[in-house]
């Protein structure tokens, strides 16, 4: 265990060295009275076991010495953990979304959102390229928090139950479907730090990493502005891309590359999926069927199974091109050709049927 970076994890340290101190101490005891009472009681040497029967002294020892003993560890583990789960007066919350397989960071009061998803190429999944120094633990979009300011995050789950570790934190909670629980951080020091989903959730557990970009105060007073500049920027051109008209070849350009980032890691990059488990895009009814009924599975997801929404993930454009890769790779060759303004029509649609 290491001492981390905030108050907290170096409570926990001190709290694990102090009980692995008293473990040992323990031990060194028992053992050697242990082994001492072997050695120096053994028959070669002609002991003789002695005959007695209670002791009303003895037993008060033995059971008021592990009482002080338990007291000794319960006070200063009791005064952590109430530290650990005292979320108030934060200065900024973040709320925390886990879903099969990324993050999802919400801050509370600025507009600012984005998912974070794993940066490990596939090549190197598959062996075919050397493994980076951050091998599955480097994602696209870190989490940005400032140092020197009390950080409360708010965790829940979309699906499954997750858990979000980052260890030189000392913050390890579970995220879980229709629950909200809640952790905080103070980060003393700027700096990379990761951790990993730390809870069995499915097939790619291991490919949910998180990595957190402390910064200094200013700094990060910066990033946030211009994420709400790049932010503003992307909602434009997204609505300027409803006006567009793009090629197939443009189209499956795009979408090939979405599919590779969001789909393969269920349906797999050869399309064919895992029996049993995810359904197949080659020769699927959905992507070779109804157009309505495959936009309506990418952007509404399908309930009871891990097929997720895509509506607030992807932009018209994006959900566009992988639509239309699905729909003509894999040999499915359809020949459909989604644009933007097909998506935001079918989202329009169903939200006016929602209202009515």
């Amino acid at each position: 265990m290491t001492q981390g970076v905030t108050q907290i994890s170096g409570q926990v340290y001190e709290l694990h060295m102090l009980i692995f101190y008293i473990c040992c101490a323990i031990a060194l005891i028992v053992f050697g009275a242990m082994f001492y009472s072997i050695f120096k009681h053994r028959k070669s040497k002609g002991a003789v076991a002695a005959h007695f029967h209670e002791s009303t002294k003895v037993e008060i020892i033995w059971t008021v010495i592990p009482i002080i003993i338990l007291i000794a560890m319960a006070i200063p583990a009791t005064k952590t953990l109430v530290a650990m789960e005292d979320t108030t007066q934060s200065d900024l919350t973040v709320k925390i979304t886990g879903s099969q397989w990324k993050w999802h960071y919400s801050y509370f009061g600025e507009e600012v959102e984005f998912f974070s998803l794993l940066a490990t190429s596939q090549k190197q999944i598959d062996g075919i390229e050397a493994k980076g120094a951050h091998y599955l633990l480097e994602v696209d979009n870190p989490l940005v928090l400032p140092i020197n300011r009390k950080i409360r995050f708010l965790m829940t789950s979309d699906d499954v139950i997750h858990s979000w570790w980052v260890p030189d934190f000392a913050v390890k909670k579970d995220t879980i479907p229709g629950f909200i629980n809640e952790a905080w951080t103070r980060i003393d020091k700027p700096g990379v730090y990761r951790g990993q989903c730390a809870e069995l959730c499915g097939r790619a557990h291991g490919f949910m990493p998180i990595v957190v970009h402390a910064m200094e105060e200013d700094d990060y007073d910066a990033w946030l502005a211009d994420q709400k500049v790049q932010l503003a920027l992307a909602k434009e051109q997204a609505a300027q891309a409803l006006g567009s008209v793009l090629t197939l070849e443009a189209l499956m350009l795009e979408g090939e590359q979405i599919y590779v980032e969001r789909c393969a890691v269920c349906h797999q990059a050869n399309g064919e999926g895992i029996p049993g488990a995810f359904p197949a895009i080659k020769g699927s009814a959905v992507a070779t069927g109804d157009l309505d009924a495959h936009i309506s599975t990418i952007v509404n997801g399908v309930a009871g199974t891990a097929m997720q929404s895509f509506s607030n993930q992807l932009t018209e454009q994006e959900i566009a091109a992988v639509i239309t890769y699905q729909r003509n790779g894999f040999e499915n060759n359809t020949g459909d050709v989604v644009q933007a303004a097909d998506i935001n029509a079918f989202k329009m649609q169903s939200q006016g049927k929602e209202a009515q």
